[in-house]
This record gives C-alpha cells, sequence and structure tokens, in this order.
C-alpha cells in the first residue's frame, strides 16, 4: 500500500524575519519540471489549512522561483504558511516508462502555523511508490534507484545550501521509509 513520502527540515536560526530568504533559497535549489504543461501554483496561508488562502497564484511553466517567492512577501506573517504545487520530472510507469511531471508540494511554515509537526519546510513528494520497485513490473528496480537518487541529491542540494539543524524523511503513515525501501529490494531480489 503507498504512502505519502515527506522530507521536513529545521532550519538554524528560522525566524518570521528570514523564513522567505531561507524558502527561497530551497525553491532555487528544487528542480521543478521542465515537462509539466502547466505551472506552479502558489498558496498563502494564515493560522491553519482549513482557513481560506490568502493569496492563490497560478505561474507559468518556467518562472523562475524568485519570482513566486517575491509574491508571497506582502503576506508573511509569523503564522503563515507559504506553499507551491509543482512538479518534478520522474521516471514514471503507465504501460510503459518515461520521464514525467511529478505533482510535488513545497511549503514554508511561519513559527505560529499551526500544524502536526514543528518543521520549518516540507517537500511533500507524493506517493512513496515512485521511489520503490514494485513486483511485476519490469525495470522497476532501476527507475525507483533513478528516482531515489533524484531525492537524494535533492536532499544533499538542500543541506549544502541552507543552514540545517536537522532532516529528515518520513511518510503519512509513520512507516520507516528506509526499512520499506530494503523490505521492497529484498522482495524484489528473491523474484
Amino acid at each position: 500500500m503507498s504512502d505519502r513520502l515527506y522530507l521536513s527540515c529545521w532550519i538554524r536560526g528560522f525566524s518570521e524575519t528570514n523564513l522567505l530568504r531561507h524558502f527561497g533559497k530551497m525553491t532555487e535549489l528544487f528542480p521543478f519540471s521542465k515537462l509539466a504543461q502547466r505551472g506552479p501554483i502558489l498558496r498563502v496561508y494564515a493560522i491553519e489549512y482549513v482557513e481560506p488562502p490568502l493569496l492563490e497564484r497560478a505561474f507559468d511553466p518556467g518562472t523562475p522561483a524568485q519570482s513566486m517567492v517575491a509574491a508571497a512577501r506582502d503576506f508573511v506573517k509569523p503564522d503563515c504558511c507559504i506553499e507551491i504545487d509543482a512538479h518534478w520530472d520522474l521516471w514514471q510507469h503507465d504501460s510503459d516508462w518515461k520521464l514525467s511531471p511529478a505533482a510535488v508540494t513545497l511549503t514554508c511554515f511561519g513559527p505560529d502555523f499551526s500544524r502536526d509537526h514543528d518543521d520549518h519546510l516540507r517537500i511533500d513528494f507524493g506517493l512513496d511508490g515512485k521511489f520503490l520497485p514494485a513486483a511485476g513490473v519490469e525495470g522497476s528496480l532501476r527507475m525507483g534507484q533513478s528516482n531515489l537518487r533524484s531525492l537524494l541529491h535533492l536532499v544533499g542540494e538542500l543541506e549544502r545550501g541552507l543552514p540545517m539543524e536537522l532532516r529528515t524523511v518520513w511518510s503519512e503513515s509513520g512507516a520507516n521509509f528506509a526499512e520499506l525501501l530494503a523490505q521492497a529490494v529484498a522482495q524484489f531480489s528473491a523474484n
């Protein structure tokens, strides 16, 4: 059963005054899709997600990350959340393997925004199945490895580009992704 996969980051010295700078750096390092037909969508929420967005704006494909972050500038408060729904290019199987846009959400939380985790920056990678080999699907081990390399490369770039105190990859169910990966590879190898 697939589960949502996330990366959470805690930034040293994170505050309302520098959150946009750190989010801007994360978006500059993120490899936005070159193949997506629609551009990213920026949303800014106040207090918690049950509130309607203060700002919702669609951007054209290829819009520079700085332009998206700048559009949120007037809405930044300690209780805000800024998110960008976008895509990045991963190998996906639909009768055959091809590189195609996969949905992703990049988020920055103000210190006072209500949320389940206490992270500062988060990336929702979507379903973990894009990074795990699937039994019975030819080429899934190699393509899953390629997608996983993309994820690990991104995490490395973020670690080098941001003053991180802590980062963790986690799943919505709380399952340990490293264990799931090891089990999937072992099961795949046994077949």
